[in-house]
């Protein structure tokens, strides 16, 4: 017989197991139902529409690649359905992997993007479905870079086919690096997971003109970390977002910059270009890894970027940063990848924030040399001669 004291343990003792399998079901039906919103709140926004192979964003009004209007919110929806995602429990990324299969490509590309920072192994199988199948070289492109963040080795068969014969040029370079990734075992970094997951979107766009410039601390390619304030009272800066390793605009400005190194040293001009990307495709821009085959060079950067990048290239993990300075990670597609706005910003001995600028299409802002030469004269003014407008609302 069991005395009222042992029953009463036996008694709360049970009631806690059911108690803690029902908080636990709870959870794990809240988590499943959180995936299913944040899928529908991709799916039902209006994004601008891509071209016709799925590598370049067209303003909506204009018809014409780029976006005029540097308000719209594309990529801060983006940015955070990412996050969201990423924050997912473990146990309920099967609802990401579900999305892969959703009918709204946009939906398909954002799950392909969290599995890939998340370094979900369970997905694998489903990317690589996608790799072969989906219609859109977005989403390819998307899955490929995934099986390379995840490390994939037995995808790389399929990779090297893809390489080979995916009708979009944009999804073979991304074969090529994913397979160079794998190799290396340089996938999806416990840093970039930390700093999706730490976005916060009350620090999203938050510089001004003639304002303190926000204070950040990001390593660069070979793990040196850099402080913008402690450039304050000694030197201007000036922070240049690029996109990634396929862009020719990027490699011109490398270009530029080398020429113009003795320029800027004498001027005292301290320069940093950011890409709001991991360490490996931050280190594949600036010749540190692979020699990708471009299409539009016939010669390798990475004998020339290795000797004369004289500048640190930082790690603007998950955007953070740019989001952060108004530089609207993943605005645009541009090859088949989400990328931030053109953006030049230049700070001055004080700290001060004398110019932002924020282009509306791939080639939209200041070259080197205008860059410097506002630095030097310290008249901060610039408009690109091909700059979108947004079309006027309509009149009532």
């Amino acid at each position: 017989m069991v005395n009222k004291t042992a029953r009463f343990s036996i008694d709360f003792a049970l009631f806690m197991s059911l108690f803690i399998v029902i908080s636990s079901a709870s959870a794990g039906d809240e988590a499943a139902i959180a995936v299913e919103k944040i899928l529908a709140r991709v799916a039902a926004h209006d994004f601008h529409p891509l071209d016709k192979d799925d590598s370049f964003t067209i303003d909506r009004g204009l018809k014409h690649q780029g976006i005029a209007d540097v308000e719209d919110d594309d990529w801060k929806l983006r940015l955070l359905a990412i996050r969201d995602l990423v924050r997912v429990p473990q146990a309920n990324a099967g609802g990401i992997v579900k999305g892969l299969a959703h009918k709204d490509k946009h939906v398909r590309h954002l799950c392909a993007l969290a599995l890939g920072i998340r370094r979900e192994n369970a997905a694998v199988a489903a990317l690589e479905k996608v790799v072969r199948e989906d219609a859109s070289a977005l989403v390819r492109s998307q899955a490929v870079i995934a099986l390379g963040q995840i490390e994939s080795r037995t995808s790389v068969a399929l990779l090297r086919d893809r390489l080979e014969h995916d009708p979009s040029r944009d999804v073979q370079h991304q074969c090529e690096l994913a397979i160079d990734q794998i190799a290396k075992r340089m996938g999806a970094s416990e840093a970039q997971i930390a700093a999706f997951r730490s976005l916060d979107e009350s620090t999203f766009e938050s510089v001004q003109l003639g304002k303190q410039a926000p204070d950040f601390a990001l390593q660069d390619t070979n793990g040196k970390k850099w402080r913008l304030s402690d450039f304050r009272g000694n030197y201007p800066v000036v922070l240049i977002w690029v996109f990634a390793d396929w862009c020719p605009v990027c490699h011109g400005e490398f270009s530029d910059l080398i020429k113009l190194r003795d320029a800027f040293q004498a001027a005292g001009v301290k320069v940093f270009t950011l890409e709001c990307h991991d360490r490996y495709r931050c280190r594949v821009m600036v010749g540190q890894e692979l020699a990708p085959r471009y299409w539009f060079s016939k010669n390798p950067f990475k004998e020339v970027y290795t000797e004369k990048i004289w500048w640190p290239h930082l790690l603007d993990q998950a955007g953070a940063i740019g989001a952060q300075y108004g530089v609207d990670p993943m605005t645009f597609a541009v090859h088949a990848e989400y990328i931030n706005r053109p953006a030049t910003v230049i700070v001055d001995k004080a700290g001060i924030v004398r110019f932002a600028y924020y282009g509306t299409f791939w080639g939209d802002r200041p070259t080197i040399q205008q860059t410097l030469d506002m630095v030097r004269t310290g008249h901060y003014a610039f408009e690109h001669s091909h700059r979108l407008k947004p079309l006027s609302p309509p009149q009532k």
